[in-house]
């Protein structure tokens, strides 16, 4: 069992390396800085040491990631802290020998945790963020950073005040396919980047069901201004991130529409968010998402003048790849007898609309791909990565460089988005919020 669990650790970290080697390394960093301390030769260096680590929010998400600490051999689960009994009780099934814990002030005052795990509702991000580095700890916790634009800049402020490591889920920055196919844009692979298109589409009302009615909001937080962002803070803080993450830059106004258009149940939070982002070179992030028609799935496009980078299915098309010479699609229209009003540029016949394009992987061999439609995560999605990244940053104490300032552009973007829709008016980007870390 346990060379199944160094198996698991070691086969992205052996990607990682080799992916290095295959783009001179400095290319790699150059757009994953992150990933310097992710190879077999770093984690060696740690030896047998592992992280003592306590878990804070136990619900679906915590208790995926127990699942991914088992098979972290640098982890130790020392800890559990929820204040809802039946969560508590199905993650301490889970793993016994953890101490269990209803107030997560308690578990900070053990000296023997490295480091804490954060996977409660979003309303509480900052808040246990904060106290657990003033405890010294080092903190992971999922995404997005805070609720509102003052906790992600106190939360930023914090983390840059004190010598702890910090890491927010942001698992795509983590995900095989996300980094090769960055990597790939960076060259030059489809030409100059001119726009970004992302939509998350699900169909399900992401109710929770309700022991009792006194827990309606403790349990489907989600859907309650006071503990939630929506659509933006949940799903589309992924979304955002990789796309700030290609572009290297932050869009300087904001617009959009949200509403809650078929799941009237009493919910604050829209069903349906439709948020335009634009940067200064005039480029656009076109987002969308809603929870009552799934066809569309999950995508997460980047539009270059030579090609597009499906980055969420992990494979890319180029323009020129799959177009006819215009004799040749002649002769098939004569053949076929449809003569159909096709535009056309110069004496190639080159259609100017869409073509069959070839899908070419990002990767050779099997990945995994997510449809979008799990709402606690899925196999090999780079949780697993970051996660054991963590890990091994609470026993080095090396921070992962950009995490924490990728994390707080995302959330951003989704907490001025969600402005935007509900003040129905266009935003410019708020000087108070602006870091050093950001590009216009």
């Amino acid at each position: 069992m346990e060379e199944k669990k160094k198996g698991v650790d070691l086969g992205l970290r052996k990607f990682i390396k080799e992916l290095g080697y295959m783009t001179g390394g400095a290319a790699l960093l150059s757009t994953t800085p992150w990933l310097a301390s992710c190879t077999p030769e770093k984690l060696a260096e740690i030896g047998n040491a592992k992280a003592r680590v306590a878990l804070i929010g136990t619900g679906s998400r915590g208790q995926y990631h127990i699942h991914n600490l088992r098979n972290i051999p640098h982890a130790e689960l020392v800890a559990l802290c929820d204040v809802y009994p039946a969560n508590l009780e199905a993650a301490a099934a889970l793993c016994p020998e953890a101490k269990c814990y209803t107030d997560y002030r308690r578990l900070l005052e053990d000296k023997s945790i490295d480091g804490v795990i954060i996977a409660t509702p979003l309303h509480l991000h900052a808040r246990i963020t904060l106290d657990a580095l003033a405890a010294g700890k080092h903190v992971f916790c999922e995404k997005a950073m805070a609720r509102t634009l003052d906790d992600c800049k106190a939360v930023y402020e914090a983390y840059r005040n004190t010598d702890r490591a910090l890491y927010f889920c942001m698992q795509r920055m983590y995900d095989e396919k996300y980094v090769k196919a960055v990597q790939l844009i960076s060259s030059g692979l489809i030409g100059d980047v001119v726009g970004m298109r992302c939509h998350w589409f699900r169909n399900a009302d992401w109710r929770r069901e309700v022991p009792s009615p006194e827990l309606e909001r403790h349990i489907n937080w989600r859907l309650y201004k006071e503990y939630s962002g929506g659509l933006m803070t949940e799903l589309g803080s992924h979304q955002l991130e990789v796309c700030t993450w290609v572009a290297g830059k932050i869009p300087t106004r904001i617009a959009g529409f949200g509403d809650i258009v078929y799941w009237k149940d009493g919910r604050e939070v829209y069903d349906s968010v439709n948020v335009t982002y634009q940067f200064a070179d005039g480029r656009i992030i076109s987002y969308e998402s809603l929870i009552s028609n799934k066809y569309n799935g999950m995508e997460e496009q980047i539009l270059g003048h030579a090609g597009t980078v499906d980055l969420s299915k992990g494979v890319y098309y180029l323009e020129e790849d799959n177009l006819v010479s215009g004799m040749r699609q002649l002769l098939e229209q004569v053949k076929t007898g449809v003569f159909a009003a096709v535009p056309t540029a110069g004496p190639s016949w080159r259609p100017e609309l869409r073509a069959k394009y070839v899908p070419h992987p990002v990767l050779e061999g099997k990945f995994s791909i997510s449809d979008g439609e799990s709402s606690v995560g899925f196999v090999a999605d780079g949780s697993d990565v970051i996660l054991s990244a963590f890990c091994q940053s609470c026993i080095t104490g090396e921070k992962a460089k950009d995490v924490v300032e990728e994390a707080y552009c995302s959330t951003v973007l989704c907490l001025l988005g969600n402005q935007a829709m509900e003040e129905g008016r266009t935003l410019t980007f708020p000087e108070e919020y602006k870091i050093p870390y950001m590009k216009f």
